[in-house]
């Protein structure tokens, strides 16, 4: 099973996003645009793993207090553009935390560097460059 654990976004945030995306269209930006409902911020990427429910049960041992986040930038990672966030001590102290509580408990994630971001389209074409949104 292919597992990671995200942060589920506010409608208010969604809709910023959506309308985002539809800028990017409107700019002949075409690509796999990650529809709404499957819009989230990844916290660390397991992949395949037998045991959700190990998971679940680490995940559930590191303390979470809800937090404010805002969006910032966009940028991309070759054809993946995404939206950006503004600094947050409390989302990058919890993903440490959770991070070390997966590697306490042996269950193998991406130990890439945490670079917030939330996906807006994956194999994006654009003849013209990063577009110019604002937000």
């Amino acid at each position: 099973m292919r597992l990671f654990i995200a942060i589920e976004l506010e409608p208010n945030i969604k809709y910023a996003l959506t309308e985002i995306q539809g800028t990017m269209k409107k700019q002949n930006i075409i690509g796999n645009y990650t529809p709404i409902e499957n819009v989230h911020l990844t916290l660390a990427f397991i992949g395949e793993y037998p045991d959700p429910e190990q998971v679940l049960e680490t995940m559930e041992k590191v303390p979470y207090e809800p937090f404010e986040i805002s969006l910032k930038g966009f940028g991309s990672f070759g054809n993946l553009w995404w939206a950006g966030l503004e600094k947050s001590d409390e989302l990058h102290s919890y993903v440490q935390r959770l991070r070390h509580a997966l590697a306490d408990a042996s269950i193998p994630f991406d130990r890439k560097k945490f670079s917030p971001h939330i996906t807006l389209v994956r194999k994006a074409i654009c003849r013209h460059g990063l577009p110019k949104v604002k937000y």
